[in-house]
């Protein structure tokens, strides 16, 4: 197990200290302008493990949220922790360490880890200890039952139904709407409830299905899965992917001297997918990117600016704010503005409020009182162009005149 705890370090010297965490635990020492005893916020991310390709967005996020919230002059007055463990990708670890985060740490607030299954465990200790716990990559939203836990990425209470519908709405109206289509996914347990209702709405639009294949979270054997496509012959390939599930099958696929067609990747590890030269018109979802109108939302110029550089130095393949970086600042935004807004650090009192009240944030302005704390289905299709993420639909968030391109 590792621990980090961050504050306000910049630059270099964060990256160095953090590499030398890997030897034990570090302490980030807190703003000096603040005063008082910190306010210890907790949370575990995979570091480690076959998703820390993508947590390490979230690793950085935390840490430049941190330094500007010290800036800002802390929490109530007071400078501001981050204390990270890395829970290696396994849910039951996750589930470990917050225990520990709130028996043994002892911290005031609680951060939500990475990905759905870790997200649940998290929510399970925070159900136990009345903690809110805001979180910024759970894919099932009927499973979050806890009544003080609240979603930072806005993909609405049914997305198993809105987001397919909106990716066929594009591909509709795009330059060659596809007929057969092949589908391939992780049983990642937010992949698969994604992918199940991509199905249905699939069959309810008259889209006919000639491949279905599965694989265990973890594979890397992605060969007979690029075998199988090709000899679908679909003119669209949906792809539930996680992390670079994306790269291995594209890789496997070229090996195979085949492009596929239309071709769509659920949640990959968005800077590995798009600098490869096979994805090239390869689809996601967002909901934000690096473009206008994104860019004029409640602090993402200034938070733009600052993670460029820092995952730049990095060493990311892409270093522009996408989904997983904005849900991530979001996260950190909703939980700020719960206790600006009371005033206190009480899990109750911010609850209450947030269940109340709308919170601006990179994403626009969300709201947390639908069901299961969910607001709005605010899912965009995006598009790899040119070497570079681009939305493409809905109309309204398209940049320059954006469009989808075909095969």
């Amino acid at each position: 197990m590792k621990t980090f705890l961050l504050s306000s370090r910049r630059g270099a010297l964060v990256a160095t200290l953090f590499g030398l965490a890997a030897l034990g635990g570090i302490a980030f020492p807190a703003a000096a302008q603040t005063a008082g005893a910190p306010v210890r916020i907790g949370s575990t991310l995979a570091l480690t493990g076959p998703l820390s390709a993508t947590a390490q967005i979230h690793r950085i996020v935390g840490e430049i949220y941190v330094e500007q919230l010290n800036k800002r002059g802390g929490l109530l007055g007071r400078p501001v922790e981050w204390i990270v463990k890395d829970d290696q990708s396994k849910p039951d670890l996750a589930r470990t360490l917050y225990e520990q985060l709130v028996t043994a740490d002892k911290v005031d607030l609680l951060m939500g880890p990475y990905a759905t299954g870790a997200i649940l465990s998290a929510m399970g200790v925070a159900q136990r200890y009345n903690k809110v716990l805001v979180h910024h990559t759970l894919g099932i939203p009927s499973l979050a039952k806890y009544d003080m836990q609240f979603p930072a990425w806005s993909l609405g209470s049914d997305p198993a139904t809105t987001v397919p519908n909106t990716i066929f709405d594009a591909l509709a109206a795009g330059p060659k709407p596809p007929k057969t289509v092949a589908v391939v996914t992780n049983k990642f347990p937010s992949i698969q409830f994604m992918t199940a209702g991509a199905r249905e709405v699939m069959k309810k639009r008259g889209l006919t299905e000639v491949l279905f294949l599965e694989w265990d979270f973890g594979n890397r054997d992605f060969g007979p899965i690029a075998n199988r496509i090709k000899d679908a012959k679909p003119d669209f390939v949906w792809v539930g992917a996680i992390g670079l599930d994306g790269n291995l099958l594209l890789d496997a696929m070229k090996k195979l001297d085949y492009v596929p067609p239309q071709h769509f990747y659920l949640y990959p590890a968005p800077g590995p997918l798009v600098s490869l030269p096979e994805a090239k018109n390869a689809l996601s979802v967002t909901i934000f990117e690096d473009q206008p109108p994104f860019t004029s939302a409640t602090g993402a110029a200034e938070f733009v600016k600052v993670y460029r550089e820092r995952a730049t130095k990095a060493g990311l393949a892409d270093p522009s704010v996408e989904t997983q970086a904005a849900a991530s600042y979001t996260a950190w935004q909703i939980l700020e503005a719960g206790v600006v807004a009371t005033k206190s650090l009480d899990d109750k009192a911010i609850a209450t409020w947030l269940k109340a009240n709308k919170v601006d944030t990179l994403q626009g302005k969300l709201r947390f009182d639908g069901l299961g704390n969910f607001g709005d289905d605010l899912m965009r299709v995006k598009q790899v162009q040119n070497g570079h993420w681009v939305v493409v639909w809905p109309k309204e968030v398209t940049s320059g005149g954006a469009k989808l391109l075909a095969p």
